[in-house]
Order: C-alpha cells, then sequence, then structure tokens
C-alpha cells in the first residue's frame, strides 16, 4: 500500500503533467500563486530528515505567500526501499538509472519555472549534468545544502554506490548557482570560496507541532534519548565506554532510535527503528538528549538536527563541540558540551541527579529554537532569497518587506 506521503506527491505530479499546472498545492485549498518554484530534490516527501527540516518544512508558510513548490525527487518509491539497505547492487543501479532517465525527461519543463532550487544534488551519482543544463537554460538557479557533501564519505549500506559519488561536484553547483544556502558557517566558507551570494538559513524545527512536554509524570529512572540512523549509530558507539562507566553509579535508561537492535553491556538499552508517525513522541519522553559527534570535517558540516529537536521539546541536551553544536549550545546556559569521555560522564551525571537542572536547561533550550530556530523565524529570511534572485537583486539588495520584523510580506 502506498503511504500517504507516496499519494500527495502521485496527486500533485499527475496534477502538474497531467492538468497543466505548475503545482496544486495542499489538495483541495485554492491560492493564488505568483512564484512557481521546482523543487529537484534526492528523496520522496516527508521520507528524508533534510528535506524534511529544511524546504519541506517552509513550504506551507511560503506557499502563504505566493509561492507555489513543485517536488521532483530523484528517487521513486522503488529505489527508496532497496537504497538504504545493504546488497542489492544490481536492482539498485537498475533503478538509479530508471531515475536518471527521470532527470532527462524534467529538463524538457525547467523553464516552465521562475526557479529552480536544488536540495544538494539533482542526482545522487554522478557530475553535475541537471544543474549545468538548468544554468545554460537561463532559469535561475537556487543551491541549499545542510552536509559537508564535497568530503567523501563511504556509506555503510551503499559502499560501493558510494564510489560512483562525485562529491567534488558541489563546488561546481556552487559556482553555477544563483545564490546558496549553506546550513552552517563550515558550508557557508566552502561555497564562498566560489560564489559570493551565500546566506546561512539553519536547519529549522516547527514549534507547533515539537512542543514542550510535561515530564511531571515520568517515573522510573531518567531517560537518555539518542536520535540517528544506521549510518550514525557508529557515533553513538564513540559513548560506549561511557555510557558503561555511568552505569555502573547512575540509575539510568538508554533509548536508541534509528536502529532496530543495539546492545551494551551493563545498560539498560531499548532500541526502535524512526517511524516517522511517532517520531515526536518517541522523542518527548526522554529526560536527557545526546548528540555525540567525532571531530572530523564530515561532522562538520551538520547542522545540529538532533539537537534542536531535544532542545524544542525541551529535553536537556548534552553535545560535542563540533561544528554547529558550539553555536547552538552556550554550555551550562541553555544545554552542555562535553568533549571527552571524563566530560560526558561528569555531565551526565550532574543532569542525572538534578530535576531542577534539567528543567532549566530544558525550558532555555527551548527559547532558543523559538528564537533562532524556528520555521516561523528563518521562513521569511527563505523567501526574501527567493523573491531576490527572481528579481535579480545583488546581493547587497533585499526585496521590500512588511513592517513587522519576521513577518512574511503581505500579498495585495
Amino acid at each position: 500500500m502506498r503511504s500517504p506521503a507516496c499519494l500527495f506527491n502521485s496527486c500533485r505530479f499527475f496534477a502538474t503533467k497531467h492538468l497543466g499546472m505548475a503545482g496544486v498545492g495542499r489538495i483541495g485549498v485554492s491560492l493564488k500563486f505568483n512564484m512557481r518554484l521546482l523543487a529537484v530534490v534526492p528523496s520522496l516527501f516527508d521520507t528524508s530528515p533534510g528535506q524534511r527540516f529544511r524546504l519541506e518544512q517552509w513550504d506551507p508558510l511560503l506557499k502563504e505567500h505566493g509561492v507555489d513548490i513543485t517536488y521532483a525527487a530523484f528517487e521513486d518509491e522503488e529505489l527508496h526501499a532497496v537504497l538504504y539497505t545493504a546488497g542489492n547492487i544490481k536492482e539498485k543501479l537498475r533503478l538509479v538509472g530508471r531515475a536518471f532517465r527521470r532527470r532527462i525527461s524534467l529538463l524538457r519543463s525547467v523553464r516552465d519555472y521562475d526557479l529552480v532550487y536544488v536540495f544538494r544534488e539533482a542526482s545522487l551519482l554522478g557530475p553535475p549534468v541537471f544543474e549545468r543544463w538548468v544554468h545554460r537554460a537561463g532559469v535561475p538557479l537556487i543551491f541549499d545544502f545542510d552536509d559537508a557533501i564535497f568530503v567523501p564519505y563511504v556509506s555503510p549500506a551503499n559502499r560501493y554506490l558510494s564510489y560512483l559519488k562525485q562529491p567534488t561536484k558541489t563546488k561546481t553547483i556552487c559556482r553555477l548557482a544563483s545564490h546558496v544556502m549553506a546550513g552552517n558557517q563550515f558550508l557557508a566558507d566552502y561555497a564562498k570560496k566560489v560564489n559570493e551570494h551565500v546566506t546561512i538559513v539553519p536547519t529549522t524545527i516547527d514549534t507547533d507541532k515539537y512542543v514542550l512536554s510535561d515530564r511531571a509524570d515520568n517515573t522510573g529512572p531518567p531517560l537518555i534519548v539518542w536520535s540517528g540512523s544506521y549510518s550514525t549509530v557508529q557515533h553513538l558507539d564513540t559513548l560506549r565506554g561511557a555510557l558503561q562507566r555511568l552505569a555502573q553509579k547512575e540509575n539510568f535508561r538508554l533509548r536508541v532510535i534509528g536502529t532496530p537492535t543495539y546492545k551494551l553491556d551493563g545498560v539498560d538499552v531499548e532500541a526502535m527503528p524512526w517511524r516517522a508517525r511517532s517520531e515526536v513522541e518517541d522523542l518527548a519522553c526522554g529526560d536527557i538528549g545526546i548528540m555525540p559527534l567525532p571531530d572530523d570535517r564530515w561532522s562538520k558540516g551538520k547542522c545540529g538536527l538532533k539537537a534542536l529537536q531535544y532542545m524544542a521539546l525541551g529535553i536537556p541536551t548534552i553535545c560535542s563541540p563540533v561544528g554547529v553544536n558550539i553555536d547552538i549550545i552556550k554550555d551550562g546556559e541553555n544545554g552542555m558540551i562535553a568533549a571527552n569521555e571524563d566530560e560526558w560522564i561528569t555531565k551526565l551525571t550532574q543532569v542525572l541527579r538534578s530535576a531542577e537542572l534539567r528543567k532549566t536547561l530544558g525550558k532555555a533550550g527551548r527559547a532558543t529554537v523559538e528564537s533562532e530556530y524556528s520555521a516561523k523565524v528563518q521562513a521569511p529570511r527563505v523567501y526574501q532569497i527567493l523573491e531576490s534572485v527572481r528579481h535579480g537583486l545583488k546581493a547587497t539588495e533585499k526585496p521590500r518587506m512588511s513592517n513587522e520584523k519576521n513577518a512574511l510580506p503581505s500579498r495585495g
């Protein structure tokens, strides 16, 4: 059975192709659109964290003010079903070939749009053929990336396919773009080597969906939560020693989200796969959120999504001092920073032993998200970028905004 997200995309694609519409928006809702944006993305709607916490999250706020977004995913349902599993190399190559053919077909319609937005890359493998064609066609291209995709990386699930990727193409796409949106300073510095039109737009949280949860009813030992995926569980592995030492003197439980099994001798572990329908609920019952990262170039490109999710729910958060984490977290104020195993044990111990400290850090973390990392705050900046690029404004020029500081322009 097809998922609701996939059905939604299919309906939108049908209307676009067969009814001559740039996009149907939310089904059953009539809106006046004045900007047509083609979103060239890797993944199906509502299946990828990067997309969900960037353009897909900004979509309804942009749509209210006339931006109609049509999504064109590299994946289809068959490719999505096998891509992130180990093996099946022949089937993956067959389905990737079919995805390339879809991209070629899409080239015929790019001039029907005011702007083309590319998230990370138009094609998962190979050179930036699609991006070059869009540039030559004269359609303004906005490039958005939230990971250090220019750093060679071998996926645990797709080791052989990883060698067919071209991380160096990121620089080419940055150069071809009319404007680059980068998720943090490290990524922005990379883009600025070849393009002066670069804006840092952090990954954001829907603060209407992520709300403070009442932990007064929590019983039993405090629950430490880690959320990730099959490919990032190696980051949690860096804390195995610290968690085992901690368990010798403190009573706690560990919830691991993103992998069906996780064994850690001496620690009470509950492992579960990531589930879209219960993502918030699975996190919300946590008492402490952790985000360990290795200090390498790939990790410096991370945009702190997991920390922001914890913080938005009022969960006190402890992170490694890597990349954007040190910008998000002010140690001891809205969260904590732990640089080594001893610091992890010390700070986890402090938070485990004090419900009042957990409450104080949690409220401060939530305030940080509301003021700096919410979709409501950042979507107006994204709209400014879209308007600037569409009207060909220089980097120093800004489209006119309403009087309210963070309001989107009104349609009149």
